[in-house]
């Protein structure tokens, strides 16, 4: 059981009681998250919800995640509507029930986690591909607010050009509070490095073009099977931009298995340049993240990451 603090109670009960559900009679933890608490609430009526709470919430956070959720949830809909193959109508998004005003709990349906396979991978790469290739009504890089990548904030502004996005709202924020707290100190190799690299991110992706809506943070903890086996993804950081960014992090620290990739390079196509530069590229702004969320023990992989990209390009 779980003891939810006061004002997590009250708020989901009021939002509960809205919905004719009665009050929360068992609250389960989920395990899974380091940023959040996510807890299996079941009502006196016997309908189920999960919630997701904060002891300390941060101003915007779960507002911007039923935002994501929803925006997932509408792309992924259409895609399914236009005919794309998928097991059980592809990818399933759990939908939003409430957010609070005050962001101290999200309240979410509801999905169990059942046994994967062959199929699931095969729907989960087939429905990210046709998620990336379906078209957006902005054609911009970034997105309409501003989110949040674990517990650091995850500016968006909307950029026309894709190498400028990735440099300036994604690249040196994170190398600037890296450096803030001790890390690729002044005039060592390591900012040498990385100096390097933010120059070096233009002509790398000057070429992109085309605008993908994104989860954002897809690691395998993002994703699981339901209990038919169709694909399920939460706890998305969305923005537009280039679609091989989320196959960067699922190849980062491992969890999606070959019929995953094959499935999505069926529906859109991986170009060469991912794998000679920018999965590197793309998987140093998760490396940054994690060093700023979680220390120095990440500061060598974003040094080799810096290091492959400089190397392939020349």
């Amino acid at each position: 059981m779980v003891t939810l603090p006061n004002r997590v109670r009250r708020g989901a009960e009021d939002a509960l009681s809205d919905l004719q559900a009665g009050p929360v009679v068992e609250a389960t933890p989920v395990p899974g998250g380091c940023i959040n608490n996510g807890t299996r609430v079941e009502t006196a009526s016997g309908r189920v919800f999960f919630l997701k709470w904060r002891a300390d919430p941060l101003t915007g956070m779960y507002a911007a995640e039923a935002d994501g959720l929803t925006a997932l949830a509408n792309a992924a809909s259409e895609t399914t509507l236009a005919g794309t193959p998928g097991l059980h109508d592809g990818i399933r998004i759990p939908a939003v029930v409430r957010v609070a005003t005050d962001d101290a709990w999200l309240l979410l349906e509801f999905i169990p986690t059942g046994s994967g396979g062959d199929a699931t991978d095969d729907a989960l790469g087939r429905g990210l591909a046709a998620l990336h290739a379906a078209p957006t009504i902005d054609t911009t890089f970034g997105w309409v607010r501003d989110n949040w990548i674990g517990s650091l904030p995850q500016r968006n502004p909307p950029t026309e050009r894709w190498s400028s996005f990735w440099r300036d709202a994604r690249i040196e924020p994170q190398l600037r509070l890296a450096r803030s707290r001790g890390y690729f100190s002044a005039r060592s190799d390591g900012s040498v490095r990385m100096d390097h690299l933010l120059e070096a991110i233009a002509p790398a992706l000057d070429d992109v073009d085309t605008a993908a809506l994104l989860h954002g943070d897809l690691w395998s903890g993002n994703a699981f099977a339901d209990a038919s086996g169709r694909p399920v993804l939460i706890d998305p950081a969305v923005y537009r931009g280039d679609g091989e960014v989320d196959l960067a992090m699922t190849e980062l620290f491992g969890g999606f298995g070959a019929r995953f990739y094959d499935a999505y390079h069926e529906v859109r196509s991986i170009s060469g340049a991912y794998h000679e530069y920018r999965r590197d590229l793309y998987q140093l702004y998760y490396l940054l993240v994690h060093v700023n969320l979680f220390g120095g023990s990440y500061v060598s992989g974003s040094l080799r990451a810096a290091e492959r990209v400089l190397g392939a390009l020349g």
